[in-house]
């Protein structure tokens, strides 16, 4: 009896301790799959951008769409049919560091250089951290610098206060852990132009526009009223034009893929130099070989000799045939400040299938200047700074091979003449292109001109008569290269 009783108190004992044991276990894998579920949530707020509670917290307008890595939207930050109003808030501590800065490159503080003329610098900026509000929301910790180069210097030392920018929405995440992964509608950078050289305002926003149009992939643009708080309360700064930084999205909507290299060169491409061709990402990777292959493929003396092979092996690894379309269009519609006068203001990337292909930027000097059909070389190699490429670019010297050598190649160049004929007929109509320009003029002028215009300080304008008129120029300057190409291939 007394056996069978101690063998049922130690059964009950286990028993018991059976039961606390379990009720631990389940304590403590509740405990685990939190802790992993906390693991789960942090790793997701890191590399997707959703928001986590310090980003709430931080920032009571956060919302995945608006503030997260989420998709890009185009119709939010890019309209066609509307003008964004953004307001940029800096301490005046803050404006005093950008003086700073730029007196360290420049040479001379903010209104210190009267006159037209200006300085330059192959440095880029600092970025300073602002505020940023659009549409109710607000993005807290934005990085904001100074963009440009002559045409920066020049506003800088004539005391323009429309100065050209570019945003970086999470450039102070490992200062401000909240905002980390902060995007813009899904857009991590933005450019913005300024109109410099302009009178029109147009050229930054329909340029890349025509370029699409004919098939070529450009960066996405939209107008903006821009106010900007430089310490002292917010001042008009006038229209500015949005533009799509090419390594964000626009390689990857553009081309449907983003992993081969994106170049931003600054090259006449005569030679490989590496510090002239600034990667845009895949930095980590010291491999230049797309670049270096194609450089020597265009420069091969096998083109002397036999140009069928010269043409299969610059194929192989560039994508001939859509620069030839560029370039058609280029000197169809004037672009001046890009290849064949400045070794810069264009961009390549790697494509699996197409191989190395040309994406053009910088526009606010495009559709200006009357290049002819035959043109005189300017001592540089190519067309007259200013002035651009005569059609048939028989004024280009080996200084500038890639389009030397494929105005030079009888297979090439009838290509270039078919593009150029196609690009008139199809895309560069009077009725297209004016069509364009009326829908521009009509949504800015209320912010350009008028009561609610532009004011003295914070323009480029010399008044509401050369806005108007600039309309008028560029409709002519349609006509006249329209008359011009159907002389040349009828």
């Amino acid at each position: 009896m007394f056996s069978f009783m101690k063998v049922r108190k130690i059964y009950i004992l286990q028993l018991m301790l059976l039961m606390v044991a379990m009720t631990l276990f389940s304590c403590t894998k509740e405990g685990m799959l939190n802790d992993d579920k906390d693991a789960i949530d942090n790793t997701t707020d890191k590399e997707s951008g959703l928001p986590s509670s310090d980003s709430l917290k931080y920032n009571a307008s956060w919302t995945f769409a608006s503030h997260g890595k989420a998709e890009h939207d185009y119709s939010v930050v890019f309209p066609q049919n509307s003008v964004n109003r953004i307001e940029i808030l800096m301490a005046d501590t803050t404006w005093n560091k950008i003086r700073v800065n730029m007196k360290s490159l420049f040479g001379y503080d903010f209104g210190g250089k009267s006159g037209a003329g200006g300085g330059s610098t192959s440095n880029e900026t600092e970025y300073v951290d602002i505020l940023l509000n659009f549409n109710s929301k607000s993005w807290k910790n934005v990085g904001f610098r100074l963009k440009g180069n002559s045409s920066l210097g020049q506003a800088w030392g004539q005391g323009i206060y429309k100065l050209p920018f570019r945003l970086n929405f999470d450039k102070f995440e490992d200062k401000y852990p909240a905002i980390t992964n902060q995007h813009f509608y899904g857009f991590k950078e933005l450019s913005f132009s300024s109109g410099f050289k302009d009178q029109s305002l147009q050229r930054e926003k329909i340029t890349p526009d025509i370029f699409r149009m004919a098939g070529i992939p450009a960066a996405r643009t939209a107008f903006y009223t821009v106010y900007i708080n430089f310490g002292s309360g917010l001042k008009y700064c006038g229209v500015y034009t949005a533009v799509e930084i090419i390594e964000d999205n626009m390689v990857k909507s553009q081309f449907g893929e983003e992993k081969g290299n994106i170049y931003k060169p600054e090259s006449k491409l005569t030679s490989f130099i590496q510090s002239e061709f600034e990667k845009k990402n895949n930095e980590t990777e010291a491999d230049y070989s797309d670049v270096k292959n194609f450089i020597a493929a265009l420069n091969s003396s096998v083109r002397t000799s036999n140009a069928e092979v010269w043409r299969t092996n610059l194929e192989a690894v560039f994508n001939a045939d859509h620069f030839i379309r560029y370039l058609a269009v280029n000197n169809a519609i004037v672009n001046w400040d890009s290849y064949g006068n400045m070794a810069h203001n264009y961009y390549l990337f790697n494509h699996s299938v197409k191989k190395l292909t040309w994406i053009p930027w910088d526009h606010n000097e495009a559709l200006s200047g009357s290049p002819g059909i035959t043109g005189s070389s300017s001592g540089q190699g190519g067309g007259t700074v200013n002035k651009g490429l005569s059609l048939s670019m028989n004024e280009v010297t080996a200084s500038w091979p890639l389009i030397k050598y494929i105005a030079s190649d009888q297979v090439y160049f009838a290509k270039y003449k078919t593009c150029l004929k196609w690009f008139k007929d199809s895309i560069f109509t009077t009725a297209v292109i004016n069509a364009m320009l009326d829908k521009n003029y009509n949504l800015i002028s209320p912010y350009a001109i008028g009561t609610n215009g532009e004011q003295s300080g914070y323009t480029y304008l010399t008044g509401s008569a050369s806005f108007t008129n600039a309309l008028t120029e560029l409709k002519n300057h349609v006509a006249n290269r329209r008359s011009l190409i159907t002389s040349y291939v009828p």
